[in-house]
């Protein structure tokens, strides 16, 4: 077993729904999800919250490619799973598993309490959006932790 994570570089949330990060669960290999989390680099205290989804995408939509990084760097086990960040044509979305209302000057980090049961099947695609409705234009982080 490996564990990995994904992070975007801070960008823009613009004004509408924006995917940060989508994963690609290897062809007939379960992954477990372990935390997700999103920070926000807000500068107005009266900004609307912004809501942050856990969502099942069926197609890549068009995304940056990105980097997976080994948690633990000395485990030899190659990756299978594959991620993009940074939506700039947004994926289809299925299901939305998790959702939050975030205020844009801090975030939200969620670990995974039992990773056993919050798994996404092979050849399946699981994305971190955000709905940015009303507000204004806000930067921020985000990343997905996940063992395969």
């Amino acid at each position: 077993m490996v564990r990995a994570i994904v992070q975007n570089d801070e960008v823009a949330t613009g004004t509408g729904t924006k995917t940060l990060i989508q994963l690609l669960a290897g062809t007939n290999h379960e992954i477990k999800i372990t935390e997700i989390s999103v920070t926000f680099r807000g500068i107005d205290n009266l900004q609307k919250p912004i809501r942050v989804q856990l969502v099942k995408q069926t197609d890549a939509g068009t995304m940056s490619a990105a980097t997976e990084v080994k948690v633990e760097r000395t485990n030899s086990a190659t990756l299978d799973t594959s991620a993009t960040i940074t939506a700039t044509g947004e994926p289809t979305t299925s299901d939305v598993l998790r959702d939050w209302l975030v205020h844009p000057q801090g975030g939200v980090i969620y670990p995974v309490p039992d990773p056993e049961k919050f798994t996404v099947p092979g050849g399946e695609r699981l994305g971190l959006r955000t709905i940015n409705s009303g507000g204004t234009d806000t930067n921020c982080c985000a990343s997905i932790e996940w063992e395969e």
